[in-house]
């Protein structure tokens, strides 16, 4: 389709000229005496080049090409005039205009202004788009990568980022994350107690504990895709501490605060289950299973509850680790799901999960009077011999299982500074 021109002159003899002219350049032409119906056709049409007069009956023709550089931006305006100046060159460009003719012309003259505007509106408009791509580009962000971390990466990104940032937020944050973490936590153990609670004598002892790990792991998936403070995965932090990005020091106050609002979580959703009454599904068989659960691990020795827990967060570690490795929230989910998955039906010992499960059953065989499970010594579900027989072994394995096989191991193999010669 050929490139259209408007020519608007109040002289015949200029229009006939200019539609001889371009005609024989390829150009559809059309033509007009009134600037008034140049105008209607710029709005009705579209126009490559316009071509206008300065000087017309009743009207101002730069008046005509600024209307027109208003109606029609993308037209290359020339104007023509019988009456050449410098200044009235300038202001026609000021106008819009972008090139000036005098009368009379020649073909070649009026030709070359004609191909000169083409070019510069064309070097125009490549300017206006390069400055929006500019600052599109400018307002835009990077995206991220969605590569997952190396493991080098990971030990750096633990040594120097998350244990100092965990080591300077707020108090108060800390409280509050750290409360909310103990109730993650038992929110996993509450749900895995109710999948399991009548599994074993259908489905096996093996493929119930596999459920149970299943379900539990929602717990430390709460806490690090929503956001808490908790012990077990704090103890990552030797890591900084060994990299010398933080204190020992500062690091021991950090996890007492946070295993103290860990505990205080924990009670809360203990309590929040049996107010609930939930306790009474399956005809009080759940709060049976509880109670039960409860007895078991305070019933464990002292080093097989101690050795118990650091396989148990040698895995949760783990799990955090893989997790920080993970650039989007799916592949947190995985990271976190099968170590967790695997601790639980081990039958390792958590210190935070254990927070929730025994006091759980000291409530409910105190308060609801649910009975201790045949063959078990009745006194044994104190809180002396949780703290002492089942809490204090389970938190010395969780920081040795934690800090040392995942937090120090790492360190050492990424992070320890090389030995000079």
């Amino acid at each position: 389709m050929p490139d259209t021109m408007l020519v608007i002159d109040d002289e015949e003899v200029v229009l006939e000229s200019c539609r001889r002219i371009f005609s024989a350049e390829g150009f559809q032409v059309v033509t007009t005496s009134s600037p008034q119906e140049g105008l209607r056709l710029i709005k009705d049409s579209k126009f490559e080049v316009v071509l206008c007069d300065w000087k017309m009956p009743d009207f101002n023709g730069m008046d005509v090409v600024e209307e027109i550089h208003s109606r029609a931006p993308e037209s290359a305006v020339v104007m023509i005039s019988g009456f050449p100046s410098v200044g009235r060159a300038t202001e026609a460009m000021k106008r819009g205009a972008m090139d000036y003719v005098p009368k009379p012309f020649t073909p070649d003259e009026i030709t070359d202004a004609v191909n000169r505007a083409i070019r510069r509106k064309v070097t125009e408009e490549k300017e206006v788009i390069g400055r929006v791509e500019s600052i599109v580009r400018n307002l835009q962000f990077p995206l991220p990568s969605m590569e997952d971390k190396a493991p080098a990466t990971i030990a750096e990104t633990v040594a120097q980022k998350v244990g100092v940032t965990k080591t300077t937020s707020p108090w108060l944050s800390v409280m509050v994350l750290g409360i909310l973490a103990g109730a993650y936590i038992g929110f996993g153990g509450l749900l895995s107690t109710t999948v399991t609670f009548d599994m074993g004598g259908v489905f096996g002892t093996g493929f119930t504990k596999l459920v149970g790990g299943a379900a539990f792991s929602v717990g430390l998936m709460l806490v690090v895709i929503a956001g808490a403070e908790l012990f077990t995965g704090n103890n990552l932090m030797v890591s900084s501490a060994l990299a010398r990005e933080i204190t020992f020091g500062t690091m021991t106050k950090r996890w007492i605060l946070v295993y103290i609002t860990n505990f205080i979580g924990s009670i809360v959703l203990a309590l929040i289950f049996v107010g609930s009454g939930l306790y009474r599904t399956g005809g009080g068989a759940l709060g049976a299973a509880a109670v039960k659960i409860a007895y078991a691990k305070v019933s464990l020795g002292f080093i097989e509850a101690l050795v118990r827990a650091i396989g148990c967060n040698w895995l949760v570690c783990l799990a955090v680790w893989m997790a920080l490795a993970a650039r989007q929230t799916i592949g947190k989910i995985f990271a976190i799901f099968f170590p967790i998955m695997a601790f639980v039906a081990i039958g390792f010992e958590h210190c935070v999960a254990n927070m929730y499960f025994v006091p759980t059953g000291i409530f409910l065989r105190n308060w609801v009077g649910i009975p201790t499970p045949e063959g078990i010594d009745p006194g044994i579900l104190t809180w002396g011999s949780f703290l002492f027989r089942n809490l204090l072994p389970v938190t010395i394995g969780n920081l040795i299982g934690g800090g040392v096989f995942v937090g120090m191991s790492y360190w050492g193999a990424y992070l320890r500074p090389a030995k000079s010669s």
